[in-house]
């Protein structure tokens, strides 16, 4: 970040970028590592690991709509410190857990946490940060994000070798000392924006068929996305017999982020489709996780995983614009609730299908499966998109003709 755009970052939006930082730190460490211990240590099979995985994303994504009008209405910070502290009691109590209910509490408990904080962070940043630094902040928030995942990997790596009873705990603490931080530290943030009913900003949403249907085909984009946290940690170990090498193939893919995003960005800054270019990242993701299929090696398993980076860095930065293109400016908040369901559904299914299909492959002998399957969701989504921005640019094109008839 310039001197100049830090001198001007006010107090409190850099306590939140130290915040976002750790808080992707506590959670890229423990998540990817639950699996591995589920699999291993608990003895479940992927599938049952992917459905605990999935329940976390449902009850954080699901219910991220109303953790949005939860801090409208009772304020940022105070919505942010209880969601914070509620996912610290999540993730350590999955130290303590033996019986199957135990580990779906602790998922739901984690989840409903995130839905409550995540949007509530989201708002106080757009609130705080002055509009003549915000994109430059933004920027130097997904830096810093990726960073916290790279770090993560070395912290969860150390720690689940050692015994994930302590990587939970830490996970937990980090958690709860952003909790207390943005308690005692953070400035109370006024809401400023009109506020609209929930049924009724619903309901509006809902009758966009457009934007439902964008909103429902982004759900391929997430089933691949989620692999991220199942079925490549499952198979890296499975091929190498490493935790660390678990922790290197994940590190690969943040480390191509946070070198390359920006210059994948410019390269695609002149392409007006962004419905073109979501579907091609969603293909190259597709496209790199096929390529697991092959993977025998730690260096072939870091080459695809850099691939499916790739796709990540061609879609993310064009799938949140889209939203604000969708929605009217008085209900934006409304339609970016709405298609966190996209990411709820897609990712909850990405990881209880996904681990359904790996054990299924394995049994049947058929390692090839769960990457074509993976394949065939990214070309789906990939002609979708296609599809429909040809039809919206027809449609526009039929008003301009209208109006000049």
């Amino acid at each position: 970040m310039k001197r100049r755009v830090w001198r001007e970052t006010p107090i409190s939006v850099k306590l939140l970028l130290v915040t976002s930082f750790l808080m992707n730190l506590g959670f890229y460490a423990l998540i990817p590592y639950l699996t591995l211990y589920l699999t291993g240590s608990i003895g479940w099979t992927v599938a049952m690991a992917g459905l605990v995985l999935g329940v976390r994303q449902f009850s954080q994504q699901g219910f991220a709509f109303l953790g949005g009008v939860v801090a409208d209405t009772f304020g940022y910070k105070g919505t942010m410190v209880l969601g914070l502290l509620i996912r610290a009691a999540g993730f350590a109590l999955f130290a303590f857990c033996t019986a199957p209910w135990q580990f779906f509490l602790a998922a739901v408990l984690s989840g409903l946490g995130g839905s409550l904080f995540e949007p509530a962070m989201s708002a106080a940043f757009a609130v705080l940060t002055p509009d003549s630094i915000r994109k430059d902040v933004f920027a130097f928030r997904n830096v810093l994000t990726n960073v916290g995942v790279v770090g993560s990997q070395v912290v969860g790596t150390a720690l689940a070798a050692f015994d994930f009873t302590y990587l939970s705990l830490f996970a937990g603490a980090i958690f709860a000392g952003n909790g207390l931080i943005a308690l005692f530290l953070l400035q109370p943030i006024e809401v400023k924006h009109e506020r609209h009913g929930i049924w009724a900003s619903m309901a509006l949403v809902v009758r966009d068929r457009r934007f439902v249907r964008y909103t429902l085909i982004l759900m391929g984009y997430y089933y691949l996305n989620m692999q991220l946290f199942l079925t490549i940690p499952q198979l890296a170990q499975d091929v190498t017999h490493s935790k660390t090498a678990v922790g290197i193939v994940l590190s690969s893919v943040s480390v191509s982020v946070i070198l390359l995003q920006m210059k994948v960005s410019q390269w695609l800054e002149g392409y007006p489709q962004r419905l073109t270019l979501i579907g091609l990242g969603t293909f190259v993701m597709g496209f790199g996780l096929f390529l697991l299929a092959f993977a025998d090696t730690l260096w072939m398993l870091v080459a695809d995983a850099l691939l499916f980076a790739l796709g990540t860095m061609i879609a993310v930065p064009h799938m949140m614009d889209m939203v604000q293109r969708f929605a009217p400016p008085e209900h934006v908040g409304a339609y970016y609730g709405f298609n966190g369901y996209s990411l709820a559904i897609g990712g909850s299914v990405g990881q209880f299908a996904g681990g359904w299909v790996y054990d299924l492959a394995q049994r049947q002998e058929m390692p090839w499966l769960p990457w074509m399957l993976c394949l065939f969701v990214g070309l789906w989504v990939a002609w979708k998109l296609y599809r429909m921005e040809q039809e919206m640019a027809q449609s526009k094109s039929d008003c301009v003709r209208m109006a000049r008839s």
